[in-house]
């Protein structure tokens, strides 16, 4: 029996290895990187897992998801591997345990976040520990061009380097030719070692109803009062839109409940739990609601709204019948979504005069050591750039080598009293070794303001008034919070960036800018493409599971599945929203308010109103400028948000 039958079945109880997982593990342990792009549920976990027990040193796996990362790792520690997690949820004492049974290779497999590794001391930390296999898990987030794109896995080839770890394994359901080249150019991983299997699935039925947008409520009733019992999600793009979806089933007897990022975590987590159990059939969720969800049985999955992608949509379908059984997978469509799912693309691009801003900020505002820091809340606020492409933009400038990620520390700290001043003190004698730490503890609270019941910390007046470094107050503090003396509270993350103060970056802000502004324009452009790519997909004349299949790379189908609405004959044309033409006189009206606000703000001196900025306004996309301004506020705004953004781009350019 060769070493990879003995570990399968020795720790994982199976006699033989799926389709595909014997090419790409057989690749692992001869030593060379590989990308797995296999369906969700068809055993991509196993492609690490049993290299993991035979490589001789720790595997490190990036996972996106806590919820993910705690099944896996349930899933390992019920097969008696060593594995564990460092992340957010843990106390320090756990993680510093967790670390220290990596230094004594007491562990197979580490699970981490991205984020961890901008940790500088993780960083050092994980350096010193010999790595066998670095794993990426739904690695399409390294992509620009894919769907789901997080900007921090775009450094993950350079700490692959940085960290010595000499090969990769890729895993993810959903990637397409563009992003399966993108993935494995950056990684340097052969093509023979890239391995994917089939797409396609004979039990999910697909169907496409052409329906009006006031004539969707209804529809969905009718949908499910038929066999109202299934297990069934319905996909929807908007908080608002799952809370009143859920009521309509409601009022008609249907039992559903809504699920989305806006509830309390232990109500969703409630909500999920019921839906597992099956005590509520029905689920009507935002996309926030499915990563992590191992439910075999879902029979139904409609899209109330049109998803974001085919990636998207491939993967929300993905859910239903995981136990191989039939399963309905239906798209309630038209055409009137398309621009609200456009307008959040429009709203991600920042302006190159937003984007200069930065880079003048960087160099203006480091310290005498080259240090800059940033809280990104307040960088989007200044910048005018929403936050997940302000963290892209930073990412980008880390490999344009302009900065370099250090560490985060928590800018704000308060506690209140557990045990009182006076009786922590007394812990502290006067006299002898301790008096100087009690001095020091004196200090803190001498500097932490008492607002009612809590204490802010002020680190400036430690400084100042006893040269208390902010290192050694922090500990004291976490010291305090873990003997049960005092509550300890943490917020405002501050990143801290090393300037890379290199000549041509110093000299020519402005070529950076546009270069940077040319990617991001790239990027709105593949995303809009990606949309239109969904509505020609949803009215296809060919059969929908073919033509899904082949767009990732699945050309192993039959031409006509059978069990598709285009092989029943139904070939779907999407209602378009008929929109009237708008007066200028009337857009120069709306957007009267908004310049006049604008003319006012401290930014007006530098800055102009771009074009981009008062179209967003009409189109109701908010953006840190918006915000500032109150322009949710205004008469105008949202006035045109079912127009597309390049027609009310050019009628305000008409009024310019």
């Amino acid at each position: 029996m060769s070493p990879i039958q003995q570990a399968l079945k020795e720790h994982f109880g199976f006699e033989h290895l799926r389709g595909g997982q014997q090419q790409v593990i057989d690749t692992i342990l001869s030593g060379h990187s590989a990308a797995a792009i296999f369906p969700t549920g068809s055993g991509k976990s196993l492609c690490y897992q049993l290299p993991a027990v035979l490589l001789p040193h720790l595997t490190l796996v990036i996972s996106p998801l806590l919820a993910l990362m705690k099944d896996q790792l349930e899933f390992l520690h019920s097969k008696g591997i060593a594995a564990a997690s460092v992340d957010s949820s843990q106390d320090r004492e756990t993680t510093n345990r967790i670390m220290q049974q990596v230094r004594n290779g007491e562990l197979k497999v580490l699970m981490i976040s991205v984020e961890r590794l901008k940790n500088e001391r993780f960083r050092q930390f994980i350096s010193q520990v010999p790595i066998s296999m670095l794993v990426v898990d739904e690695a399409h987030c390294i992509s620009e061009w894919g769907h789901n794109f997080r900007p921090d896995y775009l450094k993950l080839p350079f700490y692959c380097q940085s960290l010595n770890i000499p090969q990769v394994l890729l895993l993810t359901a959903t990637a397409t030719p563009s992003v399966i080249e993108d993935m494995s150019r950056k990684f340097n991983i052969d093509k023979k070692h890239i391995t994917v299997t089939g797409f396609y699935r004979s039990n999910l039925d697909l169907s496409v109803l052409p329906c009006e947008e006031d004539e969707k409520p209804q529809a969905l009733v009718d949908l499910l009062c038929n066999e109202a019992n299934l297990p069934t999600i319905v996909y929807v793009t908007l908080q608002n839109t799952a809370e009143q979806v859920a009521k309509h089933l409601q009022h008609h007897g249907l039992n559903a409940l809504a699920y989305h990022a806006g509830l309390d975590s232990d109500i969703r987590q409630n909500i999920q739990q019921q839906f597992m159990n099956g005590d509520v059939p029905c689920i009507v969720a935002t996309i926030a609601f499915g990563m992590g969800i191992d439910k075999s049985d879902i029979r139904r999955v409609v899209h109330y709204d049109l998803p974001k992608s085919i990636e998207n949509y491939s993967q929300e379908i993905g859910r239903a019948g995981r136990d191989g059984h039939p399963s309905y997978c239906t798209v309630l469509a038209n055409k009137s979504g398309i621009n609200v799912l456009e307008n959040f693309v429009y709203g991600d691009t920042p302006d190159p005069q937003s984007i200069q801003w930065l880079l003048e900020s960087i160099f203006d505002e480091q310290s005498a050591s080259g240090l800059w820091e940033v809280m990104l809340t307040r960088l989007s606020r200044d910048s005018n750039i929403r936050q997940l492409p302000l963290k892209t933009l930073l990412v980008y400038l880390e490999l344009q080598q302009v900065i370099q990620a250090k560490y985060s520390y928590f800018a704000d700290y308060r506690f209140k009293h557990i045990a009182s001043e006076s009786d922590i003190l007394l812990r502290f004698p006067e006299q002898g070794k301790h008096a100087e730490r009690r001095q020091f503890i004196q200090a803190i609270f001498n500097c932490s303001k008492i607002a009612k019941t809590w204490r802010s910390v002020d680190f400036d007046a430690l400084w100042m008034g006893y040269q208390a470094e902010r290192s050694r107050v922090v500990s004291a503090l976490d010291y305090f919070h873990e003997q049960g003396l005092i509550e300890l509270e943490s917020k405002q993350i501050t990143d801290v960036y090393q300037v890379l103060n290199s000549p041509e970056i110093t000299h020519d802000h402005q070529v950076i800018a546009q270069e940077l502004s040319q990617l991001f324009k790239q990027k709105e452009h593949g995303d809009l493409n990606r949309i239109q790519t969904l509505i020609n997909l949803f009215e296809s004349p060919s059969c929908l599971s073919s033509k899904l299949a082949s767009y990732f790379l699945d050309h192993d189908v039959p031409n006509a599945c059978g069990h598709c609405s285009v092989c029943r004959g139904k070939v779907a044309t999407l209602p378009s929203p008929y929109l009237d033409d708008v007066e200028i006189e009337k857009i120069n009206h709306w957007l009267k308010p908004y310049r006049q606000a604008f003319s006012k703000h401290e930014k007006s001196q530098q800055w102009t109103l771009s074009l981009e900025a008062q179209t967003r306004f009409l189109c109701g996309i908010t953006t840190p400028l918006s915000t500032q301004l109150k322009a949710s506020k205004m008469d105008g705004y949202g006035k045109l948000e079912q127009y597309p953004f390049a027609q009310v781009r050019q009628w305000v350019e008409s009024c310019i």
